[in-house]
């Protein structure tokens, strides 16, 4: 299955993603981490990357869509692919179907975390992080047991900076502008499903799957796979080429013969009937002498 995974900062997609990896063995590409993973290697687009990043300019959407071709290629991702963090707005929908036309991967589903703003403001601005082992809590939803400390570790916990209510609030506005639209892009392509983003984690993830499976009937249906469907090996086509020319003699044999043999039979039944037709006369003669000398004998008596 070939999908990408759309929601606000805050919707809890990228916890699904990870769940979706678990479950359905195909890997989970994030523009962050394909970023980083290049730039690490020292690749040609890793290099690009870089000198955009250091300038403090976006890396632009061709080096970026080069590293997701780059990503296809390997063997983990010929059953699917879960794409996150991108594409952002229309222009990078419309170059990423184009890439993935000329790859003969074409997105099969554009998966939708759904949460309101007011929901999404607290699960941003009420995060706490354990500075010591790293566990997140929120002050609204899952507030540890003594305020400031972890549960776990006892840890102090901390509030990032940019969880602040004003740039919160203006990331959902850029959110908003530039990537709500995608919906109504998706939708438009038949692609579009969601999930609402509201509840326990593994309620959300049910949902998420059940949508999953409800796409993924239709295409086994009509013979569509997963993912893309493996070449056949020169044994195995070497094997149908030969069934099939076995197959056509096997049928037609049976057919000649019953033909052949429907004359035969006609023709006996044709021999026998013809053998009565000229029997017929020779014991008609037969009984003829037999009445000739009845009426000669009464005669004599009558004398």
């Amino acid at each position: 299955m070939r999908i990408v995974l759309l929601g606000a900062p805050g919707s809890g997609k990228g916890t699904q993603a990870k769940l979706l990896v678990e479950k359905y063995k195909i890997p989970q590409m994030s523009t962050g981490d394909l970023l980083r993973a290049a730039v690490a290697a020292g690749t040609d687009l890793g290099k690009k990357a870089k000198a955009a990043m250091d300038a403090g300019q976006l890396v632009s959407d061709d080096v970026v869509l080069g590293m997701i071709q780059e990503r296809l290629a390997s063997p983990d991702a010929k059953a699917g692919f879960i794409l996150d963090g991108f594409p952002r707005n229309i222009p990078q929908a419309q170059a990423l179907d184009a890439m993935l036309a000329r790859a003969g991967q074409p997105l099969q589903l554009a998966l939708l975390v759904d949460v309101d703003i007011e929901v999404l403001m607290k699960r941003l601005t009420g995060r706490r992080t354990c500075g010591s082992c790293g566990a997140i809590y929120n002050i609204y939803y899952t507030s540890p047991k003594i305020a400031g400390k972890c549960d776990k570790c006892g840890g102090a916990l901390q509030h990032r900076s940019d969880d602040n209510e004003t740039t919160v609030r203006n990331r959902l506005r850029v959110y908003e502008e530039q990537t709500a639209p995608l919906v109504s892009y998706y939708k438009a392509q038949g692609k579009l499903r969601t999930a609402r983003g509201v509840g326990s984690i593994n309620d959300i993830f049910k949902s998420i799957s059940d949508i999953i499976e409800a796409q993924m009937r239709p295409l086994a249906a009509v013979g569509v796979g997963v993912g893309v469907a493996k070449p056949a090996t020169p044994a195995k086509a070497a094997a149908k080429a030969k069934a099939k020319a076995v197959a056509p003699v096997a049928k037609v044999a049976p057919k000649k013969a019953v033909k052949k043999a429907a004359p035969k039979k006609a023709a006996k039944t044709v021999t026998k009937k013809k053998a009565v037709k000229k029997a017929a006369p020779k014991k008609a003669a037969k009984k003829a002498p037999k009445k000739a000398a009845k009426k000669a004998s009464k005669a004599r008596k009558k004398k």
